[in-house]
């Protein structure tokens, strides 16, 4: 299927279809299963995910076309065919989470030693070797960035 989506360019899936008629529409219930190729939010490596669906679509005749919900599709009477294309694209890339990275250990290495060195840290980073009881107030209050400084001075004049 040649679909302009860009959540999914690569992948193999099965879809098994059941299709119910009566005289004013067609039931059509779809079970997807397979993988689906999507780069890694992390290193941008493609990782495979498994995917699978079920999902319904009616579909009832009409003068003209028309999406009365997520479900329910009007085609005109006259044309008396659907392109399922776009539906099953739509369900693919429904079962994709907002965020998806290779399990741990599995990205890019080099990809991931450069995001490590470029990531910000926080103070909190910064003592990670240290003891927790062993850091005063005084020692994290000194790390902070010096522009902030100013505007606490602001705080500090508004409230007296």
């Amino acid at each position: 299927m040649d679909i302009d989506g860009d959540e999914v360019q690569k992948g193999k899936v099965n879809v098994f279809l059941e299709i119910k008629r009566s005289s004013a529409m067609f039931e059509m219930n779809f079970q997807i299963e397979g993988m689906v190729l999507i780069p890694c939010d992390r290193c941008l490596d493609e990782m495979e995910l498994p995917v699978e669906s079920k999902n319904r679509l009616v579909v009832k005749f009409g003068k003209e076309y028309a999406e009365e919900s997520d479900e329910i599709v009007v085609i005109p009477e006259d044309e008396g065919a659907i392109n399922l294309a776009w539906f099953l694209y739509e369900f693919i890339a429904l079962t994709i989470p907002m965020k998806h990275v290779h399990p741990p250990e599995k990205c890019n290495k080099t990809m991931s030693s450069k995001l490590k060195k470029h990531s910000a840290k926080s103070a909190d980073d910064e003592y990670e070797g240290e003891e927790a009881d062993d850091i005063s107030d005084d020692t994290i209050a000194d790390t902070t960035d010096p522009r902030w400084d100013t505007l606490k001075g602001l705080i500090d004049n508004d409230n007296n």
